[in-house]
């Protein structure tokens, strides 16, 4: 059976679309391991499916390169919007997504020629419980053993779980470091691990690993993650824009009252059929 598919990106965090409004798939997690490699498929961070809803616009469900099935993804939920406005022809604005982390409200945004898509991503959440992780108190520059090293983190949720560490990047080994923090045993669900540079009041740089898909250009969730630990770190100034730069560009993240807004461009870079 072939199948129509679309492929966009959030500044290169990059996932394969299935409308499914009207025929669904059996077997998302085994598609989304097979479709994500990029050597011998279309390739990818995960797959993410089309809904309907009885609440909003749109549902998604996205489903990451392992196969795993994640809650949240603030690139993607860009990536929707755009499909329904500009393939789709929704013309409402916003527009709203139903996910696993509840139903994210999106607008629209012309700014020096280019379209970009403003995302309300809601509250953060410090308590331990709910991130999850184990830690007694809320977990802000607490002490973490990863390996024989000894780092500050800051965790949260964002819909999904995040593990922040700032850090000097340029001296960080983060590629032995990030996949230990992903499955350490105090993130009983796994995790996603920032490690982020201050670059400036209110500016940061950071590189992500994602649990279930490993280092990614990009994570929109992960963004809001480390504007949300540097306000709290003291690196930031809360209710003003932060700037976030990332491997496969920037995001800006606004953290005013108890709501966090993500703002960054989607791209539809190519669609197609492929035999399921």
């Amino acid at each position: 059976m072939r199948r129509a598919f679309y492929k966009l990106h959030g500044i290169g965090n990059d996932y394969i679309y299935f409308d499914c409004r009207r025929e669904g798939i059996d077997d998302p997690s085994a598609l989304s391991r097979r479709l994500s490699n990029r050597h011998f498929s279309v390739g990818g961070d995960g797959v993410v499916l089309l809904l309907p809803s009885g609440i909003a616009d749109i549902r998604m469900r996205m489903f990451n390169a392992d196969g795993s099935e994640g809650s949240m993804c603030g690139n993607a939920v860009r990536c929707v919007a755009k499909l329904l406005r500009d393939v789709f022809g929704v013309k409402s604005d916003p527009l709203t997504v139903e996910t696993n982390a509840g139903v994210k409200s999106v607008r629209a945004l012309r700014q020096d020629g280019e379209t970009l898509y403003i995302v309300e991503m809601g509250s953060p959440d410090l308590s331990p419980r709910n991130v999850p992780c184990l830690f007694e108190e809320k977990a802000v520059a607490v002490p973490l053993k990863v390996g024989d090293e000894e780092l500050l983190v800051t965790c949260l949720s964002m819909g999904n779980p995040h593990c922040v560490v700032f850090c000097d990047l340029a001296h960080t080994d983060f590629e032995r470091l990030a996949p230990k923090i992903e499955t350490h045993p105090a993130f009983p669900d796994r995790v996603n691990a920032e490690f982020v540079s201050v670059v400036g009041k209110n500016e940061l740089a950071m590189r992500v690993f994602e649990r279930g898909s490993g280092e990614t250009l990009a994570c929109g969730t992960g963004a809001c993650a480390a504007a949300v630990a540097a306000v709290e770190n003291g690196y930031a100034e809360k209710g003003r824009p932060i700037l976030v730069h990332l491997r496969g560009g920037d995001l800006t993240v606004l953290y005013a009252g108890e709501s966090v807004f993500l703002t960054g461009p989607a791209e539809l870079a190519f669609y197609g059929e492929i035999e399921l």
